[in-house]
């Protein structure tokens, strides 16, 4: 990647829909021949990978709550819910990684409201 611009813009989409957009300018780095048909004023989709790892322990970034100037989640335990503090790592704004603080398999409130605190009855949907 080469550039990407410093800020975005918003744009309606031929549907309607409002979208956030931010121009970046890229190289090509496939072989000129695989790409013969390609010219001035084609669209590119394209999916960027700022990070990943192997074995990635992961809630929804909506499970996540400030508490105590870090980061907690409600686990359900025996049908309540449990405050538990995490250690998140890199997050994308729809998961992020839990460096400590939960194991593979625990349940947690995927978007808690005030409603929710530590010990209250909980049932899954």
């Amino acid at each position: 990647m080469k550039v990407v611009e410093p800020s975005g813009f918003t744009k309606i989409s031929s549907l309607g829909v409002e979208e956030q957009r931010v121009n970046v300018i890229a190289g090509i780095t496939s072989p000129l021949k695989s790409r013969e048909g390609v010219g001035d004023g084609f669209r590119v989709d394209a999916r960027f990978v700022l990070w990943e790892g192997k074995d990635v322990l992961q809630v929804p970034a909506s499970s996540l709550f400030r508490r105590s100037g870090g980061w907690a989640v409600f686990v359900v335990r025996n049908g309540r819910a449990r405050e538990q503090t995490v250690t998140v790592g890199h997050s994308n704004g729809m998961t992020a990684e839990v460096l400590s603080g939960l194991s593979e398999g625990d349940k947690v409130v995927a978007h808690p409201d005030e409603s929710i605190r530590d010990g209250t009855l909980v049932t899954p949907r």
